[in-house]
C-alpha cells in the first residue's frame, strides 16, 4: 500500500515465504509488479528503475538476498536518481527455509541504511520513509521484515508520512557515479562512508526511533517485532525502540543506557544490536545464547529479563509435512528409491521427498545446487556409485539458478555422464502457486513469453532429452530413468504434470488468455 501511495514505478522480486504477498498485493492495488527469474535479476531491474529517476521496490526472502548480494554491494557505491527499496523478509525459526540467517548483517557489510518495522502500520510508514531516505541521500535502503511482521495484521492508517511526490523518469549521464571501474569505485566508496556518517547523525537526531518512558530501574533497547513482546511483558520498563538499525543511533543508545540502572537488549536472532552497542562502549546486557535460535515470544522475553537460561521444554512434535495425495512427484521419488539412486536435491515442495515414505533425497543446499552438487558427486565417486547419481530440480528453481548448472554439465561432463530430472508442475507451488518464466504467464497471469525447457536444454547440446508424464505409467517412468542411468552420456528428463492444487487455476488462466488472443 505504501509503494502504491508513493507512486512506485515498478515492483520486482522472486516469490519466497514470507515476502511473496507483497508484490501480489501491490499488483492487486493497481501497481505494476513482475516476477523475475531470480532475486539478482530482480534487484538489477530495480537498479535500472532507480537510475532512471523512478521509484523501485524489490522483494525477496532472506536467502534471496544471498543471490542478490552481488549487485547490492556495488549499487551502494553508485548514485541513484530515484528510490531503491530492497525488502528482505527474514525467517527466524526457519518456518519455510533452509537456514536462519540474520540479514541485518547485510546492511552493515554492504553499507546500506536499514529500517525495521514492528507491525503493519510501521511497515507502511517505514516503506515511505525508506523511499524518502533513498532519494534524499541517493542510496539503496534495506527494509528488513520478519515472518511475524509479514504474517500478522494490525490497523493501518494511510497518509501518516508525507514525502515528496515522484519525479518524472529521466536519465542523466554520470559515468563516475554509475560505472564502477576501480578509478570511479575508490572515490565512490569514500563518498558512501561520508553519506553513512551523515545518515547516522540524522538517525541520532531525527530518525524513526521511539522512546517509551518508564522505570529507571530497567531499560530495554529493542527493534522490530521484539518490541511488541517487550511491551507485553515489561510494561513498566523504559524502552528505546530502534526503527533505523543501520547506521545505529549510538548517541541515543548511549544516553538511554546511562539513564537506567539495568539496560537489556532484546532482539531476535544474532546479537547485532548488542555488538553495535558494546563496540561503541555502551554497557548493555545480552540475552543468553539459547535465545539466539528461533523466534522470540512473550514467554522467552520474560525468561531473558529474569536471566533464566535453563533448558526450554521441547515443542510438541507436529504432524510432518508430506507430498499431496496424487502429487506427480510421488511417482518420481518411488522410482528413485526403487533404483537406489543417490539424489542431489533442491528447494521446493519436492524437497519433501527426503521424508518417509520415500526418503529419496540425499542433499539439499540452496536454490539450483542440485545440478552442481550432483556433478561433484559424479566426478568424485567410484564408477559404480557415480552411475547412481541423479540431480532433481523443480521448474521454477531450474529457471532461478539451475540453467548455469546445466551449462556446467555440458562444459565439464563427468566420465559417467549425468542424469538431471526437472520436475515441471507448471507453477511455483511451494510459495503459493506463483508464475515463472516457464509458465508463459506474468505475475498477473496474463500471457507472455515462455521458456520451453526441452528447447533450452537441446540448445545447450544435450542430446538425450525426454519429456514425460510420470503419473500414468510409473513402471515405464522407472524404466526410462534406469535407461538414462545406464547410458554414459548426459540426459535430461522433464517430468511434466501440473500440480493438482493449481490445475483448475491454470486451465482458467489459459482459457482467459486464449479468449483475449482470439
Amino acid at each position: 500500500m505504501a509503494a502504491f501511495d508513493a507512486g512506485v514505478k515498478l515492483g520486482t522480486g522472486y516469490p519466497g515465504t514470507p515476502s511473496t504477498e507483497i508484490l501480489e498485493t501491490f499488483e492487486s492495488l493497481g501497481g505494476r509488479a513482475q516476477w523475475s527469474p531470480n532475486e539478482k535479476v530482480a534487484l538489477e531491474v530495480g537498479i535500472g528503475v532507480a537510475f532512471a529517476g523512478a521509484r523501485a521496490l524489490v522483494t525477496m526472502k532472506h536467502v534471496g538476498l544471498n543471490v542478490a548480494a552481488d549487485p547490492l554491494f556495488t549499487v551502494a557505491y553508485t548514485r541513484l536518481d530515484g528510490a531503491l527499496v530492497v525488502v528482505s523478509a527474514d525467517d527466524p525459526a526457519m518456518a519455510s527455509s533452509q537456514n536462519e540467517q540474520d540479514n541485518r548483517r547485510y546492511a552493515l557489510a554492504a553499507g546500506v541504511p536499514m529500517l525495521e518495522p514492528s507491525d503493519s502500520q510501521e511497515a507502511y510508514e517505514f516503506t515511505l520513509r525508506a523511499i524518502d531516505i533513498s532519494e534524499r541521500w541517493q542510496v539503496p535502503v534495506l527494509l528488513r521484515m520478519t515472518t511475524r511482521v509479514c504474517h500478522s495484521k494490525t490497523v493501518v492508517r494511510r497518509a501518516t508520512v508525507a514525502i515528496p511526490p515522484p519525479r518524472p523518469a529521466h536519465f542523466e549521464h554520470d559515468f563516475p557515479s554509475r560505472v564502477m571501474i576501480p578509478a570511479y569505485a575508490r572515490p565512490a566508496h569514500l563518498r558512501l562512508r561520508k553519506t553513512l556518517a551523515q545518515i547516522a547523525a540524522w538517525n541520532d537526531e531525527a530518525g524513526p526511533n521511539q522512546l517509551v518512558a518508564g522505570s529507571s530501574s530497567l531499560g530495554i533497547i529493542t527493534s522490530g517485532v521484539a518490541f511488541q513482546y517487550v511491551r507485553e511483558v515489561a510494561g513498566e520498563a523504559s524502552v528505546l525502540k530502534l526503527g533505523m538499525t543501520y547506521p545505529l543511533p549510538l548517541e541515543r543508545m548511549r544516553s538511554f543506557a546511562a539513564s537506567v540502572e539495568r539496560c537489556v537488549v532484546i532482539e531476535e536472532g544474532d546479537p547485532y544490536l548488542v555488538e553495535g552497542a558494546r563496540t561503541a562502549g555502551i554497557a548493555v546486557e545480552a540475552k543468553p545464547e539459547i535465545f539466539r535460535f528461533g523466534e522470540l515470544n512473550s514467554g522467552r522475553v520474560r525468561r531473558i529479563l529474569d536471566s533464566d537460561d535453563s533448558p526450554e521444554p521441547k515443542p510438541v512434535r507436529g504432524r510432518p509435512p508430506a507430498l499431496c495425495p496424487g502429487c506427480p512427484h510421488r511417482a518420481v521419488y518411488t522410482a528413485l528409491k526403487n533404483l537406489n539412486c543417490i539424489v542431489s536435491g533442491d528447494i521446493g515442495c519436492y524437497s519433501l521427498g527426503v521424508l518417509p515414505p520415500f526418503e529419496a533425497m540425499d542433499t539439499l543446499v540452496c536454490m539450483g545446487a542440485a545440478i552442481g552438487v550432483g556433478l561433484g558427486l559424479r566426478h568424485s565417486l567410484p564408477p559404480e556409485e557415480a552411475r547412481r547419481v541423479v540431480s532433481v530440480i523443480g521448474d521454477s528453481t531450474f529457471v532461478h539458478s539451475g540453467i548455469t548448472g546445466l551449462v556446467e554439465m555440458v562444459y565439464n561432463p563427468p566420465a559417467s555422464g549425468h542424469v538431471v530430472l526437472i520436475l515441471d508442475n507448471g507453477t511455483t507451488a511451494m510459495t503459493g502457486m506463483q508464475e515463472h518464466p516457464g509458465t508463459g504467464r506474468t505475475l498477473a497471469h496474463a500471457k507472455t513469453g515462455k521458456v520451453v525447457f526441452e528447447d533450452l536444454v537441446r540448445s545447450l547440446g544435450v542430446r538425450n532429452v525426454h519429456v514425460v508424464d510420470p503419473a500414468p505409467d510409473p513402471a515405464g517412468f522407472q524404466e526410462l530413468i534406469q535407461a538414462c542411468l545406464d547410458t554414459p552420456e548426459l540426459s535430461v528428463v522433464i517430468a511434466r504434470r501440473d500440480c493438482l492444487l493449481a490445475t483448475r487455476a491454470i486451465r482458467e488462466y489459459e482459457r482467459c488468455n486464449e479468449q483475449q488472443t482470439n
